[in-house]
């Protein structure tokens, strides 16, 4: 058996986890009809409730956010209850759970859309692709957004917020990290803006920061977090300048009271060098919780927390494989390894049917 602090409960906020390993967002594209979670998404949270804190899958908080192919949504009476029923799940199991919400801004297809163009803070198509009509295509071209249209984005943020809690998640985190919407608008690759929501770092920060500031108003900062990335090419995103606006952005997000920032450390799921950049820097400027993630392994996230680097750490794929990781790691037990084909899109398989350690080892 394992020992260390990394297995001992934790006060994020206002909840009590029961350790300090997070289950980091995975898109998995299984919503049903309506971009409500499917039947089997409840079974697929609480078979993972022992992790210190469930993030979910990242949910639209309007059908204008959508940027993947059954993605699920936060913004209507039967998403709510879908949700309902996850939440209601990890919580039978003792678990503690936030939804993440996003919008993906210029990640989308017209598709995904009814015919309308992606929104961005400027018409600069990005660089990758996304997942639409059962495989990847380029993204479509997208259109800036209006100065008039900036309030009613965040609103829809505050609103989601709220149905979060009408379906029992514990928290929210938003989502300003990897490309998507409010990451567009902070990073000046994506905005060449001349407004006030263009140019300056401060500028730039705007949208992120009153979408944070807003969410915490609805919720209670407690039960608000944020994801960021500040040197992430994900999605073919790019800063000319990270340190000084994440220096900037944390500042501002401490002054917020929010219970916690997730950081992804380095390229989203690549190397954690991808860029220089000092993330103590950001450990030191926000006095409340400090979620690292980006290819953390128990040896890492042991090693970091002896550090003081970090308070709770977050692992991705592993969680798809194993829904059962926090014991495999306490046991030191081989993790399962997880099948590609199976991660977007489809059913039970490679979802919800990746066996625990304890039922290998009863087999024998």
């Amino acid at each position: 058996m394992t020992k260390t602090k990394l297995f001992e409960p934790y006060t994020l906020g206002s909840v009590t986890l029961s350790n300090r390993v997070v289950m980091a967002p995975l898109t998995r594209n299984r919503a049903g009809a309506g971009l409500v979670p499917s039947e089997l998404a409840a079974e697929y949270y609480g078979q993972r409730a022992s992790a210190g804190l469930i993030i979910t899958e990242a949910t639209q908080v309007s059908r204008q956010a959508q940027g993947y192919q059954d993605t699920p949504g936060l913004y209507t009476p039967e998403q709510i209850a879908g949700w309902k029923r996850v939440t209601d799940a990890v919580h039978a199991k003792g678990g503690r759970i936030f939804v993440q919400l996003w919008h993906v801004g210029r990640i989308s297809h017209v598709d995904l859309l009814g015919g309308d163009a992606p929104v961005a803070p400027s018409a600069i198509r990005a660089a990758t692709k996304t997942f639409v009509n059962n495989g990847f295509a380029d993204v479509s071209e997208p259109r800036a957004l209006e100065l008039d249209e900036l309030p009613g984005i965040v609103d829809d943020f505050r609103k989601a917020a709220a149905n979060a809690i009408k379906a029992g998640f514990d928290g929210v985190e938003v989502h300003g990290a990897n490309g998507y919407l409010l990451e567009q608008f902070a990073k000046d690759g994506a905005n060449v803006r001349t407004d006030a929501y263009g140019g300056s770092v401060e500028n730039r920060a705007r949208l992120m920061l009153e979408v944070t500031a807003a969410v915490a108003q609805e919720i209670g900062p407690e039960r608000t977090g944020i994801r960021i990335s500040p040197v992430s090419p994900a999605n073919g995103i790019s800063s000319s300048d990270p340190q000084t606006q994440y220096d900037y952005i944390v500042d501002q997000l401490d002054a917020l009271g929010i219970a916690y920032i997730h950081l992804v450390e380095g390229a989203t799921g690549g190397p954690r060098d991808v860029a220089p950049f000092d993330y103590g820097s950001l450990r030191k400027r926000f006095s409340k919780t400090y979620i690292a993630n980006n290819g953390y392994d128990l040896e890492l996230a042991t090693q970091q927390l002896a550090d003081g680097k970090g308070d709770l750490f977050a692992f991705g794929k592993p969680f798809i494989a194993n829904p059962d990781l926090v014991e495999r790691l306490q046991l030191g037990a081989p993790l399962n390894q997880i099948d590609p084909a199976t991660i977007y899109g489809g059913g039970a398989v490679g979802y919800t049917d990746y066996p625990r350690f304890a039922d290998t080892t009863s087999d024998n």
